[in-house]
């Protein structure tokens, strides 16, 4: 069995390990580039196969990092099946033409405006053709083995999201385990990561491989800020990926409200895709902690934006109040309408409440920029900024230690991938000088034989 690292190695962005064998040949993950323009560029850059000669792609969640190339893989001939978890599944059915859709709405955009460096800018992919890839998507159940050509595989879950799973892979008595993204043991929606039940090699993630996660309560840190803009008679911007993070936010507003830290004031979740989320939790109870009222609390709470008119009115409303708005690090999506209407105001706040990958706007944000390009204008930051990784879908070090201990068998060796390369050299040197277990860090298009 041969595998080809062709994302998430230098990156967290991009997942995509091609794995080959005498019969089968499949992808692991099939991930966009995001962040770094260099980055954005492989994006646009043919891959080092045909997709058609693709037997399958198996899919460890739903993140677009992870699935988000997908329109592009059938657009260039793939015609296979798409494995992966029943929530996944239908959450790649939201998020995939969502991606299209403003992938078309930016290249239009940027037309009309004229700030693209293309003449007319054309959209990476669109909503027909994330369409038409939503037939291929096949469920299977966690905790069972699947059959593809001379391979077999297992998913089991990894907490991280609804309906994320690492992906063990079965070949001629061996076994080779994909991490996927590991969760955290205390997630507030989500369950605890279940060990790899197996794997004598194992392709393992380091989103947060140097890293510790503060042990504040995110309820009682959010609690501050929305009297401080109550204070203020400011508004509460938080970018937020609409999958996960949207829900938990929501969550801690509630526990917030409910406990009487702060005056309830109006919260408005400005996405569609994140509407449509919260309603898959009320559909798959046994993949996260909520209880059938708690879910039913949670839906209820907030004000939902659905259309792009009702968007532009809420740019227009005054405080205080609280914007819970895609993407989560300010790549696209409508937190860019807000993000330039009320930055320049300093009563107003800003939190970033997890990762933010380099190049995006939100890491530059989190780096003390006071200025942002935001549909090709220069937007003064003048709200105070804070960034969490409390609320982080990601294992830290420690977590991911105890994920690794916990696995069934020990890995002959280590691939870490899934990390910038300060995580990934941190989490390779620890699991060396702590476990004994040999690890390497590829790099991009590199070949590794099991």
């Amino acid at each position: 069995m041969k595998v080809t690292f062709l994302g998430a190695v230098g990156t967290v962005t991009g997942s995509k390990f091609l794995v080959e064998t005498q019969q089968t040949k499949l992808l692991i993950d099939c991930g966009l580039f995001q962040g770094l323009k260099d980055l954005r560029l492989r994006n646009w850059q043919a891959l080092p196969f045909a997709p058609a000669e693709l037997d399958a792609v198996i899919l460890t969640h739903a993140h677009l990092d992870h699935s988000g190339y997908l329109p592009l893989l059938v657009r260039n001939g793939f015609k296979g099946p798409i494995f992966c978890s029943a929530p996944t599944g239908e959450l790649c059915k939201i998020l995939l033409p969502d991606s299209g859709r403003i992938n078309e709405e930016d290249a239009e955009h940027a037309n009309r405006k004229g700030y693209s460096r293309h003449q007319p800018a054309a959209a990476l992919y669109n909503e027909a053709d994330a369409l038409n890839c939503l037939p291929l998507l096949q469920p299977k159940e966690i905790d069972q083995r699947h059959q593809i050509g001379d391979l077999a595989f297992r998913l089991e879950r990894v907490g991280h999201i609804l309906g994320a799973t690492s992906v063990t892979l079965f070949y001629q008595g061996r076994s080779l385990v994909f991490s996927g993204d590991i969760g955290r043991y205390q997630d507030l929606l989500e369950l605890s990561p279940v060990p790899a039940n197996g794997g004598d090699y194992l392709v393992m993630e380091s989103t947060y491989g140097n890293r510790i996660h503060q042990a504040a309560s995110p309820v009682e840190e959010l609690a501050k800020l929305v009297n401080s803009v109550i204070q203020q008679q400011g508004i509460l911007l938080i970018p937020a990926f609409a999958l996960g993070r949207a829900q938990v936010l929501l969550y801690c507003l509630l526990q917030v409200f409910k406990k009487n830290l702060a005056p309830k004031i109006p919260v408005f979740l400005n996405s569609p895709m994140a509407t449509q989320i919260t309603n898959l939790y009320q559909r798959f109870p046994q993949w996260h902690r909520l209880s059938p009222e708690e879910s039913d609390e949670l839906f209820a709470m907030p004000i939902y934006i659905s259309s792009v008119e009702d968007s532009k009115e809420l740019t227009k409303e005054k405080g205080p109040h609280i914007i819970i708005s895609a993407s989560g690090m300010i790549t696209g999506g409508r937190v860019l309408h807000h993000l330039k209407e009320l930055a320049p105001d300093p009563h107003n706040i800003i939190l970033l409440p997890g990762f933010q990958a380099v190049g995006t706007r939100g890491e530059l944000l989190v780096a003390g920029n006071k200025t942002l390009k935001i549909h090709g204008e220069t937007v003064a930051i003048a709200a105070p900024v804070y960034h969490w990784d409390t609320l982080s879908a990601h294992a830290d070090q420690e977590e991911l230690l105890h994920w690794l201990r916990s696995c069934k068998q020990k890995p002959g060796k280590i691939y870490i991938v899934h990390g910038e390369p300060k995580a990934s050299a941190a989490l390779a040197q620890k699991i060396r000088d702590e476990l004994g277990i040999e690890t390497e860090i590829p790099h991009y298009e590199s070949v590794a034989q099991f």
